[in-house]
């Protein structure tokens, strides 16, 4: 499905004037009609601006995949493409090196007695890139999908022993909201999408207990047994949404806003907006009870799958902010990357400079990141 965003646009004409034509008195109105033109777009773009944040507050009807074009705010059922083949890295013990992922990322931490009900993220400032492209790491087997221009934007949970994990007291449920530029179309073949799809990658880590047998709950796939425990790690990927057809230039990174949202005994939903087009894609919260445990956020752009890490030109800074949703205004605490708290185990090469928790009807963390 084709996704270029047919931007409205605005006709120019340029008029050619002599001297003797272009009189004094002919400035004022000349001056007038171009802060007219000035302020319409600047109407134009606060009413797309307040539309996107429209489509990440609500909610689809029911599972399954949808889409919008402004100024429509009503979400329309779509016929969705294959659950990707697509496997994030769990985080690793790793060395000291200076990039943010991989266990190691600015996390927003909310208030004591509160659980997020969704997340935002979007890039307020996007200054000096040019170029990306995702690279392998040794420490994941140099995994994932390799390239230029191959990235992900993640929003994921903290790890939560929820009711999904069932009598198996050392499982704990993780969530994870994901836009791709690429994904393997199944799990028995190279062969890539080639285009930027949104989706929701689910799990259950160290379920149950190993028989070299597929122990998982229906709907999951086993990956294996678990490097921490006697269970296996249980997986599955949403049905995806295209938001572009091809993929999505890292230049148009500040374009892009990505949410991610729960619903207790409803659907959870993953959300993109990209110029004046809206994509969702859902699950239903029982798969992982998420909702129940969901009181850390992570937000970054990384390398697209298997441990990669997306590698940035020089000169790049990145201001991005992640919103939260939690039935209050206290600011979140922005855990530093020295912590360890994030989920993922993809990266980038960009290092953290600052970080704010800001409070107010929809708090927010910012943070800096730079090469």
């Amino acid at each position: 499905m084709k996704s270029v965003m047919n931007l409205a646009t605005r006709s120019i004409v340029y008029v050619s004037l002599t001297a003797s034509l272009l009189s004094v008195a002919g400035l004022p109105s000349m001056l007038m009609a171009q802060s007219g033109d000035n302020s319409a777009d600047q109407v134009e773009s606060q009413a797309r601006e307040a539309w996107s944040q429209t489509m990440h507050d609500i909610a689809a009807p029911e599972e399954g995949c949808y889409h919008a074009s402004y100024p429509s705010t009503q979400w329309e059922k779509i016929e969705c493409a294959a659950p990707p083949a697509y496997r994030s890295a769990l985080p690793q013990i790793r060395g000291g090196e200076q990039t943010l992922g991989n266990g190691s990322d600015y996390v927003a931490q909310v208030a004591s007695g509160h659980k997020i009900i969704a997340a935002a993220g979007s890039f307020l400032k996007v200054k000096g890139v040019t170029s990306e492209q995702s690279v392998g790491v040794a420490l994941f087997g140099d995994g994932g999908i390799l390239g230029p221009n191959e990235y992900t934007l993640q929003i994921n949970t903290n790890f939560a022993h929820t009711a999904a994990c069932g009598r198996y007291s050392g499982c704990q449920a993780w969530q994870q909201y994901v836009v791709s530029t690429n994904t393997p179309v199944s799990l028995t073949s190279g062969e890539l999408t080639g285009k930027t799809e949104v989706f929701i990658e689910y799990w259950l880590l160290n379920y149950g207990v190993d028989t070299g047998e597929n122990i998982c709950p229906k709907g999951f796939i086993d990956a294996g047994p678990d490097s921490n425990g006697p269970g296996d790690d249980c997986v599955q990927n949403t049905p995806a949404v295209v938001v572009y057809d091809g993929q999505l230039p890292i230049t148009d990174l500040g374009s892009l806003r990505f949410s991610g949202s729960v619903a207790a005994k409803g659907t959870d939903k993953a959300t993109a907006t990209y110029g004046t087009e809206a994509y969702t894609a859902t699950v239903a919260d029982s798969k992982t009870d998420i909702s129940s445990g969901w009181t850390q956020a992570e937000f970054n752009v990384v390398g697209n799958a298997g441990g990669s890490e997306a590698e940035f030109n020089k000169g790049v800074s990145l201001t991005a902010k992640l919103a939260i949703t939690d039935g209050s205004q206290t600011a979140p605490t922005c855990i530093l990357p020295s912590s360890v708290e994030g989920t993922t185990g993809e990266t980038n090469n960009l290092i953290g400079q600052s970080c704010t928790g800001n409070s107010g009807p929809t708090p927010y963390i910012e943070f800096v990141e730079t090469n």
